[in-house]
This record gives C-alpha cells, structure tokens and sequence, in this order.
C-alpha cells in the first residue's frame, strides 16, 4: 500500500509541462478479441516510460474500468510527440494494430487530450494522501504561509 503523507501539501513542477489525458472505453464487452489487445497496450507502455528516464514522461496515475483513463505528465508536448511516433517504442506498433485491428469495428473507442500548462497556471491541494498526480510527477511541498490557500498556491513560482 502506498505511504500516505500526512498533512497539507501541494505539488509544484519548475517551468512549463504538459497534461495527457488518455484511454479506452470498452463498447461491447462480448467482443473480447477485439478490446483485450488495446486494454493490454497501455500498462506495457506505462513501464516502459517510467524506465526511459530521457522520454520527458514525468509520472501518471491510471484508473480501468467501461472507460479506462490514465492521467499523464510530460515534460513537454516535443517529448510526448516525440514517444508517441518512435516506432521503437511501444506506443507505435499498438496504435498501428488498434487501427488494423479494431478501429473500424466500433468495439472498442480510444480517446485523448492534451494539454499544455505554463508555470504559476495551476494549482493543486493533496490532505494526507500518498504521492498522487501532480505530487507524483513534480515536487511536493508544505501548504503554509503563502501557499496556504489557492490564490498564493496558483502564482506560485517555487
């Protein structure tokens, strides 16, 4: 189980970064063959990206379910781009057998949106919670003084 941290934190991130919001939504669940691969496609690509220290993925968290999503952190939208079009890595070829395989039968939708955040754009609050989120990807800090509410936390420039 993962350590909680006690008290009131907030997560901050040095310069800019984006947020990649990304999944899958099972439309007929009879239909195995068809969203099995795709569901499968994502954990390989969440390991390998956390053990590519250069790729400019900085963390993510992931929940499954009709619509699975995974919340992700990239240092820039150059890095995610260029992850995405490797054709070394594992994204590539699952995309490339996503639109071979299931794209046109309608079993199985994949969806995504990108965005793209400017340092003092954000703000964020984590209460006795383990590394989360933004927590997991930037650096956490104490919620005191200035940052104490989220007008000080949303400028800040830590």
């Amino acid at each position: 189980m993962a350590q909680i941290i006690k008290g009131r934190k907030f997560a901050n991130v040095q310069g800019d970064f984006v947020v990649f919001l990304i999944g899958m939504r099972v439309n007929n669940w009879l239909m195995i063959h068809k969203w099995f691969p795709v569901a499968m496609a994502m954990p390989k690509m969440i390991k390998e990206l956390y053990k590519n220290q250069l790729s400019g993925f900085m963390g993510e968290n992931s929940w499954f379910g009709r619509t699975t999503i995974s919340v992700q952190y990239w240092k820039s939208f150059e890095h995610l781009e260029a992850y995405a079009k490797n054709k070394d890595m594992e994204h590539f070829p699952a995309w490339k057998a996503f639109n071979l395989k299931a794209r046109q039968s309608g079993v199985v939708g994949v969806w995504h949106e990108t965005y793209k955040i400017s340092q003092g754009s954000y703000e964020n609050i984590y209460v006795n919670m383990p590394l989360f989120g933004l927590g997991k990807a930037g650096s956490v800090n104490e919620a005191v003084g200035k940052n104490e509410h989220a007008a000080g936390r949303i400028n800040n420039e830590q």
